[in-house]
């Protein structure tokens, strides 16, 4: 039976073929990894070669393996080993339940021992010897699976004794991807960059990887970190002693201390003013930071979540974000869908919104009359799940009896019961006027955004986040 991660009653089964197991090979030699694919398709394994440290971490981005069975040394003339060491490093980093086996023809005593110590489980010296091989992979499948089911079995259970968690609510097929990494990610020390529009959820998502990472039973401490002006950037993530400025009466512990041994999530990342982020940058690549006026070095044990909702490559581009912090950041990204991508959901979401304001206000209700769930269902979501909930706790307020009704809602229905413009709000009322413009022009996109003042692109994405792609005469998506 294959492992299975469970989110808000949805199960979701992993990825990890039990069947055969499947090894990633990583030498510079055509012979050797022949060689080695040759044995270890007698031996019933599957494998993926490749040739250097980089293409190891992309397939481990993009696949999971059983064992990852890596040379040392890459780099023509080059016998230390330093290149599979600062590997194996990367490896643990990324995902510390995977086997790895080092095999160099250059073995020395302490050269195994620095590869045990950064987390080989074992060690191979060329020519090796088949049975041997063929031994040591056969026990690290088995040994690794045994961790992974465990690691995941710990997850769910911190998961089910968590009532404060969460709940991470997603059956529609656009969020299986994202829910199938979180599961993948969220046991390691990774870094994630989470990424969406604003009220996506993004927070819900950091504090869902930190509760079924190893670092649950510690704290996850949540800074917005576009909200940090200069002159108090430092001392809210660093801290600072007394007398370090003028109103720094007593020390203060900062952020990346409150999380020591647990998680930082970094909201809106991308609001980091550029002279700021290489203060951040320094105890990412690090680990070492001082207090403001403090010359002591610190080291933080933590790991560090940031999200998003603008395009950081872009941000780069335009050099407002630096290019190696935004390596940093993203190890992982998880993009998150728009409500609108997944209406699938939204009857899930409205139940689960109703339920818990219902209780905190006291109120006793059913759901929704039918003519409520419609508009639910219809309604374009601009402000995404954050506008939901928003509108589901408006809605507990007004009703009056057990079923919430259209009008307990307050959305706008501006198709059926056209509003005075003063009355709208500037997203309903930018809503109203390209629906207005396409009616006119018949669906006429490019008569519509002329006579809107927009170009194509910039009408096609507002007719994306509104829902309105069906009113047109082409594809949004071919033409976006």
């Amino acid at each position: 039976m294959m492992p299975q991660f469970r989110h808000s009653g949805c199960w979701t089964q992993m990825t990890t073929d039990t069947v055969t197991p499947r090894i990633l090979i990583a030498d510079d030699q055509a012979d050797v990894l022949e060689a080695l694919r040759m044995l270890l398709k007698s031996e019933g394994y599957r494998t993926e070669s490749v040739t250097s440290p980089s293409g190891v971490m992309q397939a481990l981005e993009s696949r999971e393996f059983d064992v990852v069975l890596i040379d040392l040394n890459y780099a023509r003339d080059t016998t230390s080993g330093e290149e599979g060491l600062d590997l194996l490093s990367q490896i643990q980093a990324m995902d510390s339940t995977i086997p790895v086996v080092v095999m160099t023809a250059w073995g020395s005593v302490e050269v195994a021992v620095e590869a045990m110590r950064r987390g080989a489980r074992d060690f191979i010296q060329k020519p090796w010897d088949n049975a041997r091989l063929s031994t040591i992979l056969r026990t690290q499948v088995e040994l690794g699976r045994a961790l992974r089911k465990g690691q995941l079995l710990e997850a769910e259970n911190r998961m089910l004794r968590d009532k404060d968690h969460p709940r991470l609510i997603a059956t529609s097929p656009v969020m299986k991807p994202v829910l199938d990494l979180i599961a993948r990610v969220g046991p390691s020390d990774a870094n994630v960059l989470i990424t969406g529009e604003h009220g996506t959820g993004k927070e819900v998502v950091a504090r869902t990887l930190h509760s079924i990472s190893t670092r649950s039973s510690k704290p996850v401490v949540i800074v917005n970190a576009g909200g940090l002006s200069e002159g108090v950037f430092e001392s809210e993530l660093f801290g600072h002693v007394r007398g370090a400025f003028t109103d720094a009466k007593s020390d203060r512990v900062g952020r990346f201390e409150l999380a020591e041994a647990g998680t930082l999530f970094l909201d809106e990342i991308a609001n980091v003013p550029m002279n700021l982020q290489n203060k951040l940058l320094r105890v990412l690549e690090t680990g070492e930071f001082e207090r403001v006026g403090s010359s002591r070095t610190l080291r933080a044990n933590v790991r560090i979540l940031s999200a998003t909702n603008a395009d950081l490559n872009q941000e780069v581009s335009a050099g407002r974000f630096r290019q190696d912090l935004l390596y940093r950041l993203n190890t992982i990204e998880i993009r998150l869908p728009p409500l609108r991508d997944r209406r699938a959901d939204i009857p899930l979401l409205a139940i689960h919104f109703l339920h818990q304001h219902a209780t905190r206000y006291r109120k006793h209700l059913a759901g929704f009359e039918d003519a409520a769930t419609q508009i639910l269902a219809e309604h374009p979501w601009p402000g995404n799940v954050r506008e939901l909930d928003h509108t589901v706790e408006r809605a507990v307020l007004m009703a009056q009896g057990e079923l919430v009704r259209a009008s307990d809602l307050g959305l706008r229905q501006t198709r059926e019961s056209p509003q005075r413009l003063d009355e709208m709000s500037l997203e309903d009322v930018e809503c109203f006027l390209i629906k207005k413009a396409l009616a006119r022009y018949e669906g006429n996109v490019s008569r519509a955004a002329e006579a809107l003042g927009l170009s194509r692109s910039a009408l096609y994405r507002r007719l994306q986040r509104y829902g309105l792609c069906g009113r047109i005469r082409d594809s949004c998506h071919e033409r976006a």
